[in-house]
């Protein structure tokens, strides 16, 4: 039988997983609480940063339908929860990273696809969704300016054409 307070943790676990769009797991080893607290700073509009026990880990992980993580829940392990932006967590986390070499990111899972480290790299050098969007409307914008540009200009030219004809004829009135 489970003892109630590990049950209660993997409730809140599960609850975790299934809140969250992507999950990252670390190794935090060699950590201060210090510089922990630094991180969960760092990272707290997008993410929530928990120091897990695997076995537990592993349970809730498996209750919330997430697979793809059991490989990475060795040795001494956090887990990012992310409840926003995706690419702004894996940003915090890879930059504490570099600042701190100790914090070792394993893997995770994003929309129910594991991802390894290096995808979690690749999608931290992703921009922001808001800059994404900006790019994507200014590349409508464009293309909608080309193509009404398009349409005006055999009328532009038609109109330019006819003014340079009435100019030629009143010069040459005025000449005759």
């Amino acid at each position: 039988m489970a003892r109630p307070d590990k049950a209660a943790a993997v409730a809140e676990l599960t609850e975790n997983f299934r809140e969250s769009s992507a999950v990252v797991l670390t190794e935090y080893r060699g950590l201060t609480v210090a510089q922990l607290k630094q991180l969960r700073r760092a990272l707290s509009g997008d993410a929530t940063y928990a120091v897990v026990k695997n076995t537990l880990s592993a349970i809730a992980a498996k209750q919330a339908g997430v697979e793809g993580i059991d490989a990475h829940l060795a040795g001494p392990s956090a887990i990012a929860f992310v409840t926003g932006d995706p690419v702004q967590a894996a940003k915090g986390l890879r930059d504490f990273a570099k600042a701190h070499p100790q914090l070792v990111i394993k893997g995770g899972v994003l929309d129910g696809r594991a991802l390894t480290a290096a995808e979690i790299n690749k999608l931290a050098d992703l921009e922001s969704r808001e800059v994404l969007l900006a790019k994507l409307a200014g590349a409508m914008k464009a293309s909608l300016f080309g193509a009404a540009y398009l349409f005006t200009a055999p009328t532009a030219k038609a109109v330019r054409t006819i003014d340079a004809l009435r100019e030629k004829r009143a010069t040459e009135e005025q000449a005759a």
